[in-house]
């Protein structure tokens, strides 16, 4: 596959329902911002109702492998997710080539 295909960044985290209206601002206001800024942008969000499952599923999609792989090794990005977790619980990712439709 070539290194500039599109890449995908999958978020799955719980998001603290006491801090709910606090995590939208962040998300909203710093967080998209910040990754766009990172050459990443957000194509899907789901928010989990039922099962076992993470309650929310981000997805972020960059272009090239290296690129996004980097990218998830930067200070930004780690800083940003560390603050991320002030408002949410079980955060993790993961990169996976991009492809339509849901990824999980």
């Amino acid at each position: 596959m070539s290194d500039q295909a599109y890449f995908k960044i999958i978020l799955s985290y719980d998001v603290n329902a006491e801090r709910l209206q606090e995590y939208y601002q962040f998300v909203m206001g710093k967080y998209l911002p910040t990754v766009q800024k990172m050459g990443l942008q957000m194509i899907d969000a789901w928010s989990v109702m039922y099962g076992d499952a993470p309650g929310r599923l981000i997805g972020l999609v960059g272009e090239g492998k290296h690129a996004v792989l980097d990218l998830v090794e930067s200070e930004t990005w780690l800083n940003l997710n560390e603050q991320l977790t002030e408002f949410v619980t079980d955060l993790d990712y993961k990169v996976v080539p991009y492809r339509e439709g849901f990824q999980i």
